[in-house]
Protein backbone atom coordinates (compact mmCIF):
# COMPACT_ATOMS: atom_id res chain seq x y z
CA UNK A 1 0.00 0.00 0.00
CA UNK A 2 1.20 3.53 -0.80
CA UNK A 3 0.03 6.80 0.73
CA UNK A 4 0.88 10.21 -0.68
CA UNK A 5 0.91 13.01 1.89
CA UNK A 6 -1.40 15.59 0.30
CA UNK A 7 -1.02 18.57 2.63
CA UNK A 8 1.07 20.05 5.43
CA UNK A 9 0.44 17.92 8.53
CA UNK A 10 3.45 18.49 10.81
CA UNK A 11 2.75 15.10 12.38
CA UNK A 12 5.19 12.38 13.33
CA UNK A 13 4.80 9.48 10.93
CA UNK A 14 3.74 7.05 13.68
CA UNK A 15 0.88 9.39 14.61
CA UNK A 16 -0.01 10.25 11.01
CA UNK A 17 -0.48 6.59 10.09
CA UNK A 18 -3.03 5.97 12.85
CA UNK A 19 -5.64 7.31 10.39
CA UNK A 20 -4.75 4.65 7.84
CA UNK A 21 -3.79 1.48 9.71
CA UNK A 22 -5.65 -0.80 12.08
CA UNK A 23 -2.66 -0.82 14.43
CA UNK A 24 -1.59 0.85 17.64
CA UNK A 25 1.04 3.56 17.61
CA UNK A 26 3.56 1.22 19.24
CA UNK A 27 2.97 -1.42 16.55
CA UNK A 28 3.41 1.20 13.82
CA UNK A 29 6.69 2.19 15.45
CA UNK A 30 7.86 -1.45 15.37
CA UNK A 31 6.87 -1.69 11.70
CA UNK A 32 9.01 1.37 11.00
CA UNK A 33 11.97 -0.11 12.89
CA UNK A 34 11.57 -3.38 10.94
CA UNK A 35 11.50 -1.47 7.62
CA UNK A 36 7.92 -2.47 6.83
CA UNK A 37 7.23 1.26 6.46
CA UNK A 38 9.38 3.38 4.16
CA UNK A 39 9.29 7.05 3.15
CA UNK A 40 10.18 7.80 -0.45
CA UNK A 41 11.65 4.32 -0.69
CA UNK A 42 14.00 4.77 2.26
CA UNK A 43 14.16 3.65 5.88
CA UNK A 44 12.78 6.19 8.34
CA UNK A 45 12.22 6.72 12.06
CA UNK A 46 9.04 6.96 14.12
CA UNK A 47 9.70 10.63 14.90
CA UNK A 48 10.01 11.63 11.24
CA UNK A 49 7.74 14.61 10.43
CA UNK A 50 5.76 13.91 7.27
CA UNK A 51 5.89 16.45 4.45
CA UNK A 52 3.65 17.17 1.45
CA UNK A 53 4.30 14.81 -1.49
CA UNK A 54 6.02 12.22 0.70
CA UNK A 55 5.26 8.70 -0.57
CA UNK A 56 4.80 6.33 2.37
CA UNK A 57 5.08 2.64 1.44
CA UNK A 58 3.55 0.09 3.81
CA UNK A 59 4.54 -3.54 3.23
CA UNK A 60 2.14 -6.34 4.10
CA UNK A 61 2.86 -9.27 6.39
CA UNK A 62 4.20 -7.63 9.57
CA UNK A 63 3.53 -9.73 12.65
CA UNK A 64 4.70 -8.81 16.14
CA UNK A 65 6.60 -11.60 17.90
CA UNK A 66 3.97 -13.69 19.68
CA UNK A 67 4.08 -16.68 21.98
CA UNK A 68 1.51 -18.93 20.32
CA UNK A 69 0.19 -21.64 22.61
CA UNK A 70 -1.94 -24.72 22.07
CA UNK A 71 -5.40 -24.24 23.59
CA UNK A 72 -8.12 -26.80 24.28
CA UNK A 73 -10.81 -25.26 22.08
CA UNK A 74 -13.51 -27.47 20.50
CA UNK A 75 -13.16 -28.01 16.74
CA UNK A 76 -15.75 -29.25 14.26
CA UNK A 77 -13.61 -31.51 12.08
CA UNK A 78 -15.38 -32.90 9.00
CA UNK A 79 -12.48 -35.01 7.71
CA UNK A 80 -8.87 -35.79 8.60
CA UNK A 81 -6.08 -37.95 7.25
CA UNK A 82 -2.26 -37.84 7.37
CA UNK A 83 -2.10 -34.79 5.09
CA UNK A 84 -5.16 -32.58 5.48
CA UNK A 85 -7.84 -31.53 7.93
CA UNK A 86 -11.20 -30.19 6.76
CA UNK A 87 -12.66 -28.03 9.49
CA UNK A 88 -16.01 -26.27 9.82
CA UNK A 89 -15.04 -22.97 11.47
CA UNK A 90 -17.66 -21.34 13.63
CA UNK A 91 -18.65 -17.71 13.22
CA UNK A 92 -16.71 -15.46 15.60
CA UNK A 93 -13.45 -17.45 15.55
CA UNK A 94 -10.34 -15.70 14.23
CA UNK A 95 -8.30 -17.97 11.97
CA UNK A 96 -4.78 -17.15 13.16
CA UNK A 97 -3.11 -14.98 15.83
CA UNK A 98 -2.23 -11.42 14.91
CA UNK A 99 -0.98 -8.24 16.49
CA UNK A 100 -2.42 -8.05 19.98
CA UNK A 101 -4.44 -11.25 19.55
CA UNK A 102 -2.55 -14.40 20.48
CA UNK A 103 -5.36 -16.56 21.89
CA UNK A 104 -8.66 -18.30 21.08
CA UNK A 105 -7.94 -18.63 17.36
CA UNK A 106 -8.34 -21.60 15.05
CA UNK A 107 -4.55 -22.01 15.07
CA UNK A 108 -4.48 -22.29 18.87
CA UNK A 109 -7.14 -25.01 18.63
CA UNK A 110 -5.34 -26.86 15.83
CA UNK A 111 -2.06 -26.86 17.77
CA UNK A 112 -3.84 -28.59 20.67
CA UNK A 113 -5.50 -31.09 18.31
CA UNK A 114 -2.32 -32.20 16.50
CA UNK A 115 1.43 -31.74 16.50
CA UNK A 116 1.47 -32.22 12.71
CA UNK A 117 0.92 -28.90 10.93
CA UNK A 118 2.81 -27.40 8.00
CA UNK A 119 5.19 -24.56 8.83
CA UNK A 120 5.46 -22.93 5.39
CA UNK A 121 3.59 -19.87 6.66
CA UNK A 122 5.64 -19.65 9.85
CA UNK A 123 4.78 -20.18 13.48
CA UNK A 124 1.86 -17.71 13.37
CA UNK A 125 -0.07 -19.58 10.67
CA UNK A 126 0.82 -23.30 10.99
CA UNK A 127 -1.29 -25.37 8.61
CA UNK A 128 -3.21 -22.40 7.24
CA UNK A 129 -3.45 -22.61 3.46
CA UNK A 130 -6.24 -20.03 3.11
CA UNK A 131 -8.40 -18.05 5.50
CA UNK A 132 -11.94 -16.79 5.95
CA UNK A 133 -13.06 -13.76 7.91
CA UNK A 134 -13.65 -13.95 11.66
CA UNK A 135 -17.45 -13.76 11.39
CA UNK A 136 -17.68 -15.94 8.28
CA UNK A 137 -18.41 -19.56 9.16
CA UNK A 138 -17.74 -22.76 7.31
CA UNK A 139 -15.23 -24.98 5.52
CA UNK A 140 -11.47 -24.50 5.51
CA UNK A 141 -8.59 -26.77 4.43
CA UNK A 142 -5.66 -27.21 6.83
CA UNK A 143 -2.35 -28.77 5.73
CA UNK A 144 -0.61 -31.20 8.08
CA UNK A 145 2.75 -31.19 6.27
CA UNK A 146 4.71 -28.93 3.94
CA UNK A 147 4.32 -31.08 0.83
CA UNK A 148 0.53 -31.02 1.12
CA UNK A 149 0.60 -27.30 1.87
CA UNK A 150 2.66 -26.43 -1.20
CA UNK A 151 0.48 -28.50 -3.54
CA UNK A 152 -2.70 -26.94 -2.12
CA UNK A 153 -1.26 -23.41 -2.27
CA UNK A 154 -0.31 -23.93 -5.92
CA UNK A 155 -3.78 -25.27 -6.72
CA UNK A 156 -5.33 -22.28 -4.98
CA UNK A 157 -3.24 -19.85 -7.01
CA UNK A 158 -4.36 -21.61 -10.21
CA UNK A 159 -8.01 -21.38 -9.11
CA UNK A 160 -8.28 -25.19 -9.06
CA UNK A 161 -9.85 -25.28 -5.60
CA UNK A 162 -13.57 -24.55 -5.94
CA UNK A 163 -15.21 -22.88 -2.97
CA UNK A 164 -18.87 -21.94 -2.66
CA UNK A 165 -20.55 -19.71 -0.11
CA UNK A 166 -24.11 -19.09 0.99
CA UNK A 167 -25.11 -15.58 2.00
CA UNK A 168 -28.30 -13.83 3.03
CA UNK A 169 -28.33 -10.47 1.31
CA UNK A 170 -30.56 -7.49 2.02
CA UNK A 171 -33.15 -6.75 -0.65
CA UNK A 172 -35.00 -8.86 -3.21
CA UNK A 173 -32.52 -9.69 -5.97
CA UNK A 174 -34.45 -9.84 -9.27
CA UNK A 175 -32.14 -11.85 -11.56
CA UNK A 176 -31.59 -15.58 -11.04
CA UNK A 177 -27.85 -15.30 -11.71
CA UNK A 178 -25.23 -12.57 -11.92
CA UNK A 179 -21.48 -12.07 -12.26
CA UNK A 180 -19.79 -9.14 -10.51
CA UNK A 181 -16.48 -8.21 -12.14
CA UNK A 182 -15.12 -5.21 -10.24
CA UNK A 183 -11.59 -4.56 -8.88
CA UNK A 184 -11.09 -4.31 -5.11
CA UNK A 185 -8.64 -2.19 -3.13
CA UNK A 186 -8.27 -0.58 0.30
CA UNK A 187 -10.81 2.15 1.14
CA UNK A 188 -8.94 5.47 1.43
CA UNK A 189 -11.33 6.90 4.01
CA UNK A 190 -11.89 3.87 6.24
CA UNK A 191 -8.82 1.63 6.27
CA UNK A 192 -10.77 -1.22 7.91
CA UNK A 193 -12.82 -1.54 4.73
CA UNK A 194 -12.12 -2.63 1.20
CA UNK A 195 -13.93 -1.05 -1.74
CA UNK A 196 -14.44 -1.28 -5.48
CA UNK A 197 -11.86 1.05 -6.97
CA UNK A 198 -9.60 1.39 -9.98
CA UNK A 199 -6.73 2.70 -7.85
CA UNK A 200 -4.22 0.32 -6.21
CA UNK A 201 -6.67 -2.54 -6.71
CA UNK A 202 -6.74 -6.14 -7.91
CA UNK A 203 -9.26 -7.76 -10.21
CA UNK A 204 -12.09 -9.59 -8.46
CA UNK A 205 -14.86 -11.76 -9.93
CA UNK A 206 -17.83 -13.20 -8.03
CA UNK A 207 -20.59 -15.41 -9.44
CA UNK A 208 -24.04 -15.37 -7.83
CA UNK A 209 -27.05 -17.68 -8.07
CA UNK A 210 -30.34 -17.19 -6.21
CA UNK A 211 -31.41 -20.03 -3.89
CA UNK A 212 -34.53 -18.51 -2.30
CA UNK A 213 -36.30 -15.16 -2.23
CA UNK A 214 -37.87 -13.76 0.93
CA UNK A 215 -39.65 -10.54 1.72
CA UNK A 216 -36.82 -7.95 1.89
CA UNK A 217 -34.05 -10.62 1.65
CA UNK A 218 -32.51 -13.07 -0.83
CA UNK A 219 -30.57 -16.24 -0.07
CA UNK A 220 -27.78 -16.71 -2.62
CA UNK A 221 -24.98 -19.14 -3.47
CA UNK A 222 -21.70 -17.54 -4.49
CA UNK A 223 -18.52 -18.82 -6.10
CA UNK A 224 -15.25 -16.94 -6.48
CA UNK A 225 -12.81 -16.77 -9.37
CA UNK A 226 -10.50 -14.67 -7.19
CA UNK A 227 -9.91 -14.49 -3.44
CA UNK A 228 -9.64 -10.86 -2.43
CA UNK A 229 -10.03 -9.61 1.14
CA UNK A 230 -13.77 -9.27 1.97
CA UNK A 231 -14.54 -9.98 -1.71
CA UNK A 232 -18.13 -11.21 -1.34
CA UNK A 233 -18.99 -8.56 1.25
CA UNK A 234 -17.55 -5.76 -0.89
CA UNK A 235 -19.18 -6.93 -4.12
CA UNK A 236 -22.61 -7.41 -2.53
CA UNK A 237 -22.43 -3.95 -1.00
CA UNK A 238 -21.27 -2.50 -4.33
CA UNK A 239 -24.33 -3.80 -6.23
CA UNK A 240 -26.67 -2.54 -3.49
CA UNK A 241 -27.43 -5.87 -1.77
CA UNK A 242 -25.13 -6.00 1.27
CA UNK A 243 -24.75 -9.18 3.29
CA UNK A 244 -27.23 -9.09 6.15
CA UNK A 245 -25.87 -8.29 9.62
CA UNK A 246 -22.47 -7.20 8.28
CA UNK A 247 -20.99 -4.82 10.88
CA UNK A 248 -18.46 -3.33 8.42
CA UNK A 249 -20.38 -2.89 5.17
CA UNK A 250 -23.82 -1.90 6.44
CA UNK A 251 -24.92 0.97 8.64
CA UNK A 252 -27.42 -1.21 10.49
CA UNK A 253 -27.29 -2.28 14.10
CA UNK A 254 -25.80 -5.79 13.99
CA UNK A 255 -25.88 -8.73 16.38
CA UNK A 256 -22.59 -10.29 17.61
CA UNK A 257 -23.06 -13.17 15.13
CA UNK A 258 -21.78 -10.94 12.34
CA UNK A 259 -22.43 -11.27 8.62
CA UNK A 260 -24.68 -14.08 7.38
CA UNK A 261 -21.99 -15.58 5.15
CA UNK A 262 -21.07 -19.27 5.22
CA UNK A 263 -18.41 -21.24 3.35
CA UNK A 264 -20.64 -24.15 2.45
CA UNK A 265 -18.61 -26.40 0.13
CA UNK A 266 -15.14 -27.07 -1.21
CA UNK A 267 -13.88 -29.29 -4.05
CA UNK A 268 -10.19 -30.05 -4.65
CA UNK A 269 -7.68 -32.72 -5.58
CA UNK A 270 -6.05 -34.41 -2.60
CA UNK A 271 -2.48 -33.05 -2.49
CA UNK A 272 -0.90 -36.51 -2.16
CA UNK A 273 -3.30 -39.08 -3.65
CA UNK A 274 -4.74 -36.74 -6.34
CA UNK A 275 -8.21 -38.10 -5.49
CA UNK A 276 -11.03 -35.60 -6.03
CA UNK A 277 -12.39 -34.51 -2.65
CA UNK A 278 -15.69 -32.74 -2.02
CA UNK A 279 -17.07 -31.58 1.30
CA UNK A 280 -20.15 -29.65 2.37
CA UNK A 281 -21.39 -28.32 5.68
CA UNK A 282 -24.76 -27.02 6.81
CA UNK A 283 -25.54 -23.46 7.79
CA UNK A 284 -25.03 -22.55 11.47
CA UNK A 285 -28.14 -22.97 13.62
CA UNK A 286 -28.42 -19.22 14.21
CA UNK A 287 -28.45 -18.66 10.43
CA UNK A 288 -31.07 -21.40 9.85
CA UNK A 289 -33.28 -20.16 12.68
CA UNK A 290 -33.31 -16.66 11.20
CA UNK A 291 -34.29 -17.99 7.75
CA UNK A 292 -37.22 -19.91 9.24
CA UNK A 293 -38.69 -16.64 10.52
CA UNK A 294 -38.63 -14.97 7.10
CA UNK A 295 -41.61 -14.75 4.76
CA UNK A 296 -40.97 -16.53 1.44
CA UNK A 297 -41.89 -14.80 -1.83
Amino acid sequence: MEIRVEEEKRDRIDKFLLEYLEESRSTISKMIDSEYILVNGKKTKANYIVRPDDIITIKEGFIEPLNIEAEDIPLNIIYEDDDVIIVNKESGMVVHPGNGNAHNTLVNALMFHTKNLSDINGEIRPGIVHRIDKDTSGIMIVAKNNKAHQVLADALSRHEIKREYIALIKGEFLSDTATIDAPIGRDKINRKRMTVTGENSKNAITHLRVIERYKDYTLVRLSLETGRTHQIRVHMNYIGYPVYNDPVYTNDSCTPFGQFLHSTSITFRHPITNEEMHFECELPEYFKDFLEKLEKK
